[in-house]
């Protein structure tokens, strides 16, 4: 009976052994959580850049959109925010192979976890049965039946190392417990975020295709402004050789009937319009300046080049004449809208143009400062104004600013 007994503790030794081997060898644990949270973090930092940068644009566009318009600069506008987008859908993209990989790899732990869980409360339970059966009392019987004092150390060592394997079995399988809890835990974030970088995603894909989309409308528009300006610009100068060519037959009676006076030992009438005036000239409408004298590029980037300047002022807004003369034009001028031109004598011209009424008739002389029209909107991409030109010998058109007082 004594030598079945010590089988017995020699067999629960032998089991307990490789137990504790299984308990000091842990299985290979996942890449830390605090490195992940620091790679999702400075991918998190990225994400937040370039959603700043992106807000900047859009801030930049409203903007542009509140100014004149400036197509040009929208169209780079919208193509820097679709760029953004897609750097922002890139980096979403990045997150989401982060969490994906961090995602398989919690998971992967958590099966040998598991399995390693289900072998050692196995294990644990056949320990509690077999100390169940041999009663309260077997150690001490154990002990008490050795027949020497050497195998009664020994007894007690087999004991001790065997109560010592069951404790490291117990705290394993605590262990076991709790780190299936914490990877489970930390497996619902990760699919919670991985669910937030998928909407997250859809979103940011739903406003590039929103961008792309207006860019194409933005481009089609460019396109059609161009054309329409093209076929203005073609306009305008149809007219401006009309007005030039109609100047030129006037200018060409004048020096005829003034050649006929000559001969007829008539003195011809002196203009009222001479280079003394320069500088000197009231304003024929008080306003801002519109446009300039000269070559003049457009905020959809087309170019006209201008006879006169412009001069902005409410629509209705009395129009003087600069000096005295005559009235030798008085009507539509197509893109210019209502014209009067004045002749001064001398060959010298002034032109009235986008009027809204006109008030003098051809053939009608008129005095200084009279009042011949209104100020009106022929333009409908400029605002109210009256477009102003001077041509002092009957040629070509000179800067009228260089003619007007200076404004205080």
């Amino acid at each position: 009976m004594p030598g079945r007994r010590l089988a017995l503790i020699g067999l629960g030794a032998a089991l307990a052994l490789p137990l504790t081997l299984a308990a000091q060898q842990r299985p290979a644990l996942p890449p830390s959580a605090a490195q992940a949270a620091e790679r999702i973090r400075r991918e998190q930092e990225e994400l937040e850049r370039l959603r700043t940068e992106r807000a900047t644009l859009e801030a930049r566009m409203r903007e542009y959109q509140r100014s004149a318009r400036n197509i040009t600069a929208e169209r780079q506008n919208l193509e820097r925010q679709a760029q953004a987008t897609a750097r922002v859908v890139r980096s979403l993209d990045n997150q989401l192979g982060t969490l994906f990989e961090e995602v398989t790899t919690v998971n992967a732990s958590l099966v040998r976890t598991q399995d390693e869980l289900a072998i050692k409360r196995a294990t644990l339970r056949k320990r509690a049965q077999e100390i169940y059966k041999r009663g309260p009392l077997y150690a001490l019987e154990a002990l008490l039946s050795a027949e020497s004092f050497g195998a009664l150390v020994a007894r007690y060592k087999y004991l001790h190392i065997a109560a010592q394997r069951d404790r490291a079995l117990v705290n394993r399988v605590e262990t076991l417990s709790s780190q299936i809890t914490s990877q489970r835990s930390l497996l619902v974030r990760l699919q919670s975020d991985v669910e937030s970088n998928r909407r997250e995603k859809a979103e940011e894909e739903a406003r590039l295709r929103r961008l792309e989309l207006q860019r194409g409308r933005t481009l089609a528009q460019i396109e059609a402004q161009q054309r329409r300006a093209a076929d203005r610009l073609a306009q305008i100068r149809r007219d401006e050789q009309r007005l030039t060519s109609v100047i030129a037959a006037i200018e060409e009676s004048r020096r005829r009937a003034e050649a006929a006076a000559t001969r007829a030992g008539t003195a011809p009438r002196a203009g009222s319009l001479t280079t003394a005036d320069l500088g000197r000239l009231d304003w024929p409408v008080s306003g801002s300046i519109v446009y300039r004298f000269g070559r003049v590029v457009s905020p959809n980037n087309t170019s006209i080049t201008w006879n006169g300047m412009g001069i902005g002022a409410p629509a209705g807004t009395e129009v003087r004449v600069v000096a005295d003369g005559e009235v030798v034009f008085s009507e539509a001028a197509g893109t210019y809208g209502l014209t009067i031109i004045v002749q001064h004598g001398g060959g010298a011209y002034s032109m009235y143009a986008s009027l809204q009424e006109l008030r003098a008739r051809r053939g009608a002389k008129v005095t200084k400062g009279d009042v011949i029209g209104t100020v009106g909107q022929s333009d409908p991409d400029l605002p109210p104004r009256l477009h102003f030109e001077i041509r002092p010998t009957g040629g070509p058109a000179v800067d009228p600013l260089e003619w007007l007082r200076r404004q205080r």
